[in-house]
């Protein structure tokens, strides 16, 4: 598959901003991915969350389905986890990469996370299928977690090496950068001060914690705007802008392999047109 110089690409067109990602559908032919029997002609929606890694989970789908004979409909780039998932559950989109962690606590409900990977992927796995008719495959090593970053100045200066370490701070200068959607989560920022018997509005005063887009986040941190920031242990801007990551000494944080998700069955989601023997999608 000639995929991974396209997928590069993607990552440039991406960080340049020259178009939107969701319009970014280069040409694919089978290489090592072959064309797959019965796979040919069948319409496959694959969906995505806006930010980086989702979009090259996405496009890679994309590109993966379309060598192997699919006739792919790209829909990445949907702003927010919840409204991904709902375009899957409620048939608007027939698959999307998604992670443990986010199924387990936000989509299922579930208060406490299970810190084994392969016991949290198997129980969000069972669950999910029996309660949504949603197929999770085998997950990817690659745990996209939460965790605080701060600048390598910031954690020397404090003494910083995990989360417990926070309220060494002081509280005027204990100020955070959270992303909009990470904000209130479960799983989140919320979420977090509660796993480690922490108040908002006492321990971390309201007017300390600034509400960004993710796309600033990082940079936000890099540049002093805020102490700290809930982060994902995964990005790239992590290194690039020398932040360190704090330990989540509490292990509040689930796992969060990602694994591809799909409504199920799809077979009976596929209706042919009259009089043809190609699929067409539903409407």
């Amino acid at each position: 598959m000639r995929a991974l110089p396209a997928v590069l690409l993607l990552v440039a067109v991406t960080a340049c901003g020259l178009r939107p990602a969701s319009s970014f559908v280069p040409p694919v032919e089978p290489g090592s991915i072959r064309p797959v029997p019965g796979l040919e002609g069948t319409p496959i929606r694959v969906t995505s969350k806006e930010f980086t890694e989702q979009l090259v989970l996405g496009k890679i789908a994309v590109l993966a389905l379309t060598a192997a004979g699919a006739d792919v409909a790209d829909q990445t780039n949907v702003q927010g986890s919840v409204n991904a998932r709902a375009s899957l559950t409620r048939g608007d989109a027939d698959l999307m990469w998604e992670y443990t962690g986010t199924g387990w606590i936000t989509y299922l409900g579930q208060a406490k996370p299970i810190p084994d990977a392969t016991a949290q992927y198997e129980a969000v796995r069972d669950l999910d299928l029996r309660e949504n008719g949603i197929v999770w495959l085998p997950p990817a090593p690659l745990n996209n977690s939460y965790s605080i970053g701060a600048t390598r100045a910031t954690a020397e200066r404090y003494g910083l090496t995990k989360i417990s370490d926070v309220m060494k701070i002081p509280t005027a200068e204990r100020t955070f950068c959270v992303d909009h959607e990470a904000f209130g989560r479960d799983d989140g920022f919320l979420g977090m001060l509660r796993g480690y018997g922490w108040t908002y509005g006492g321990d971390i005063p309201r007017a300390n914690v600034r509400r960004v887009a993710v796309g600033i986040l990082y940079n936000s941190i890099a540049s002093g705007q805020c102490a700290l920031g809930l982060v994902s242990t995964t990005d790239g801007r992590i290194k690039a802008l020398d932040l360190v990551l704090l330990e989540d000494d509490r292990h509040f944080f689930p796992q969060y392999n990602a694994a591809v998700t799909m409504r199920r069955p799809s077979p009976t989601r596929i209706r042919r047109s009259p009089g043809s023997s190609r699929p067409s999608a539903r409407s």
